[in-house]
């Protein structure tokens, strides 16, 4: 099928089907910000060159920012950053096998974040970019290459604009169609990725990106065009309507329409995708403690709940400036990995069950079987309130040979379990029954 150059021929195109299985996903935010790794709590730490050069901050934290880079950097520019980050304990393929032993399916590595600095080879970053400066090296494809055979999926994100290039500042379009719209083609036939993760698109609506245009070659002409995944930040007006897999951010769809949009207020009608660090922060933030970092049962909820209303779990990463991941992130990947090692086939592949919420338990469906996924150690009982009772239904504990009764509780299939020894029990935090008939 052709698509056309306007947005109904374009939401027409289904979005693959290999991330409505894929599930989770690892986001990687790594650039010249992951040197000062400064942001005030809350805040997020890979806008630091733009909130230190706000000439009249309206943000009240935007202060905190100079405040610090004085400190530490003095008058040094931003972009004397590119001295510092140097990527040298960088080792993609170790980031490749602990991205496989977190169980994701696909990763969206950075390729260009707001401030311009590109992770890669381009003539459209001159004097810019990771091979030209301090590494030496083109990270996007020392990454995609060590991915290969790994079961995971290689793709990146683009920031869509560019706080200081002179033809954004001078006139948008022109910037659009001079350099984003080349550059993006270089990046996509040069790495092949499987997603591309626009961002920065909020400014302006997308007739002044030409987004259409891009998508429309990107579906027809471009070498990915059966496989890869965009997602829906291609102008102001679009992210939960227009685009390729809809993304939220913290829970929220946007907040550049007046009006915050969250996933459970909206019906979407294809595949979403919630993206979040471990912390509240995308690039690495020092300033962040243990306590800011959501704990492996925190997170494995976060996937479950996300799973069962139909969408994908974007778990984002910080690495250091030299390209080691910190250990705290390392541990909570590995985490999320073992349990997904025995709970997987309750997450992989699965659709939507049911969307009516019951506390406590995450309905998920793969063909004739349900999942019911509990976040408490299974003692006792559990009645299944989506589930209706039926005397065929069978019930089993995914990583224990324990033998399940099912019973009738007001129409309703109640799990009885048996007394389980934990060390007997290969999972933790969350358990999953698999019902069969």
């Amino acid at each position: 099928m052709k698509y056309e150059n306007n947005w109904d021929s374009l939401n027409s195109r289904p979005v693959p089907e290999w991330f409505a299985d894929a599930k989770f996903g690892i986001f990687i935010h790594w650039g010249l910000y992951s040197v000062p790794a400064y942001a005030p709590k809350g805040d997020y730490a890979e806008w630091y060159g733009y909130s230190c050069n706000l000439e009249t901050p309206e943000h009240p934290s935007h202060p905190k920012y100079r405040e610090f880079h004085k400190k530490h950097y003095n008058s040094r520019p931003y972009y004397d950053f590119v001295n510092d980050f140097t990527g040298s304990r960088f080792d993609a393929d170790k980031w490749a096998q602990l991205f496989k032993k977190a169980g994701a399916k696909y990763i969206n590595f950075v390729s260009k974040h707001h401030d311009g600095y590109c992770l890669y080879e381009t003539e459209y970053a001159p004097g810019l970019n990771s091979v030209e400066c301090a590494p030496k090296r083109d990270f996007l494809m020392e990454l995609k290459n060590a991915m290969e055979g790994t079961g995971v999926r290689f793709g990146v994100y683009h920031s869509v604009y560019e706080w200081w290039h002179p033809y954004y500042l001078e006139d948008p379009e022109k910037y659009a169609l001079e350099h984003l719209h080349p550059m993006l083609k270089e990046l996509v036939e040069k790495y092949q990725p499987n997603t591309l993760f626009t961002d920065g698109e909020w400014a302006h609506e997308s007739s002044v990106w030409h987004s259409t245009e891009f998508l429309q070659w990107l579906y027809n002409e471009s070498s990915v065009k059966d496989f890869i995944v965009p997602n829906d930040r291609w102008g102001k007006e679009t992210r939960g309507k227009l685009g390729g897999n809809f993304t939220t951010e913290y829970g929220i769809i946007d907040v550049y329409l007046g009006t915050e949009r969250r996933i459970e207020d909206v019906e979407l009608d294809r595949p979403f995708e919630e993206c979040r660090g471990i912390g509240r922060s995308f690039g690495i933030n020092k300033e962040e403690e243990v306590e800011d970092y959501l704990s492996a049962k925190e997170l494995l909820e976060t996937l479950c709940d996300l799973v069962s209303k139909g969408g994908n779990f974007l778990l984002n990463i910080g690495p250091d400036a030299d390209g080691t991941i910190p250990v705290i992130m390392e541990e909570r990947l590995l985490q999320m990995g073992d349990w997904l090692r025995v709970n997987g086939e309750a997450i992989y592949s699965t659709r939507v069950y049911t969307k009516k919420a019951q506390p406590g338990v995450y309905y998920t469906r793969k063909g004739d079987d349900v999942y019911a996924i509990i976040n408490r150690f299974p003692f006792g009982s559990q009645v299944l309130g989506e589930v209706e009772y039926s005397a065929d239904l069978k019930a089993s504990l995914l990583g224990c040979d324990a033998v399940l009764e099912v019973k009738d509780n007001a129409g309703k299939a109640e799990i009885v379990f048996p007394a389980i020894n934990p060390d007997n029990l290969d999972s933790n935090w969350l358990y999953t029954i698999k019902l069969t008939k």
